[in-house]
């Protein structure tokens, strides 16, 4: 570390400052391949996120066109027949006409039944 020098001879420090130096470009080249290898994996991984980004990106545009598409069509005139998209007729769905009707004649059992369900 560089505390003990003062009892060292010049050929000592020559000597010291070799191995140093040796150790100091091991370190730096270990160091560089660090660097380096670190920028590698940013760079694929930048462009793999570059390709994520792209598929996102034309995903997005085919959903947007899928659904101008979709609105365009329920904005067009059917050029089908309409009653094709009606549900069948199912007759549990309708109360009959005439219970509803207020003028209708009713024979006098049906109407007692009728104010006996009321109460």
């Amino acid at each position: 570390m560089g505390e003990a020098l003062s009892t060292m001879n010049l050929r000592d420090l020559k000597q010291l400052e070799s191995r140093l130096e040796k150790g100091i470009n091991k370190i730096r080249t270990k160091k560089n391949e660090l660097l380096y290898a670190e920028i590698e994996y940013m760079q694929k991984r930048e462009l793999e996120l570059q390709n994520d980004n792209m598929y996102l990106r034309n995903k997005i545009a085919d959903n947007e066109r899928a659904q101008q598409q979709h609105q365009h069509m329920n904005m067009m005139p059917s050029t089908s027949n309409e009653y094709e998209m009606m549900p069948p007729f199912d007759s549990r769905n309708f109360l009959q006409v005439n219970l509803l009707d207020p003028n209708h004649h009713y024979s006098l059992q049906q109407q007692t039944a009728l104010q006996l369900g009321q109460h």
